[in-house]
């Protein structure tokens, strides 16, 4: 068994896995990694099932000290990560030797790291999962979905010796965000479908686990109210106020809100890496196309 003991921590780091289903008809949301790549890529570099619990970190201010020999992975955004005080990039797993420090200070690149362990985090799962949610209480080192906090310990008990390094690969531009096009798409008006796709969007500061608003050009709904209905990850709901909404893993499982369909898998954990302010664009792409796409991208994982 090995431990890491929290120095400093924020609200935004938490403890997620692959999250929560089979219970959405409870009303309880999924939880879960936002960026469901870095994290699979994260425990890929130790030869860990893709899923298994990680720290999530967003924007830094996360920092851990080995209280025995670690071997540890990190993927994701560069939020300025040290060892001591010599700088590590993401993509590589890496040895945190008995009393190393291994902070995160804030972002160079993106806004979430994913830190990974051999077999991963030890934690209880609830409905589960061990999935940090607060809103519903749910997940977490105790359970309750709380942040990570000053003070606490995350232990593994897997023995890695994997070190590995991701070859540099881009994918998309977090630019270009796809859209499975659905639900009411046909009542907007013409000139609103026109704008979605032909124009840039502002991603709001009014962003967290929940949804992520998209500013610019406000959408016109002519359709009749809708009721209530089941909300799918990445979800495009659009207010009285014009202005989209994506839902993200902690959204609520219901909405009345008519909806132009939803973000691809893959463009979900391009979207969790942006910061408030960056310009985005939204495309079309037949279910088919996107289905497809993201079956061979998590051939990627198996192939290398």
């Amino acid at each position: 068994m090995s431990r890491l003991l929290i120095e400093a921590s924020t609200a935004l780091c938490l403890l997620q896995d692959a999250g929560r289903f089979g219970v959405r008809h409870l009303g309880v949301t999924q939880g879960g990694a936002l960026d469901w790549v870095s994290m699979s890529w994260a425990n890929w570099l130790l030869g860990n099932p893709l899923d298994v619990p990680v720290v999530e970190i967003t924007l830094g201010g996360f920092t851990v000290l080995a209280e025995d020999y670690c071997v540890l992975a990190l993927a994701g955004a560069d939020l300025g990560a040290y060892i001591d005080e010599r700088a590590i990039s993401p993509g590589r797993s890496f040895i945190l030797q008995k009393g190393q420090r291994l902070r995160f200070t804030q972002p160079h690149s993106g806004a979430r790291a994913y830190l990974a362990a051999p077999g991963g985090f030890d934690a209880p799962k609830v409905l589960g999962s061990c999935a940090s949610v607060a809103r519903e209480a749910l997940g977490g080192l105790d359970g309750f979905g709380r942040a990570l906090a000053e003070g606490a310990s995350l232990v593994y008990s897997g023995t890695g010796t994997h070190l590995r390094e991701l070859p540099v690969e881009r994918l998309p531009t977090a630019a270009s965000l796809e859209v499975i096009l659905g639900a009411q798409i046909g009542q907007f008006s013409g000139q609103s479908l026109f704008d979605v796709f032909n124009t840039e969007w502002t991603l709001d500061s009014r962003a967290d686990r929940m949804g992520m608003r998209l500013l610019g050009t406000p959408l016109q709904y002519q359709g009749p109210s809708l009721i209530s209905e089941g909300i799918p990850l990445g979800a495009i709901q659009v207010p009285p106020d014009g202005q989209p909404i994506v839902l993200l893993n902690d959204r609520q499982t219901i909405g009345g809100y008519p909806r132009l369909g939803a973000l691809t898998p893959l463009s979900l954990a391009r979207m969790a890496q942006c910061l408030p302010g960056e310009k985005v664009r939204l495309a079309p792409v037949m279910q088919e196309t996107a289905h497809r796409e993201h079956l061979s991208y998590l051939q990627r994982f198996t192939n290398r």
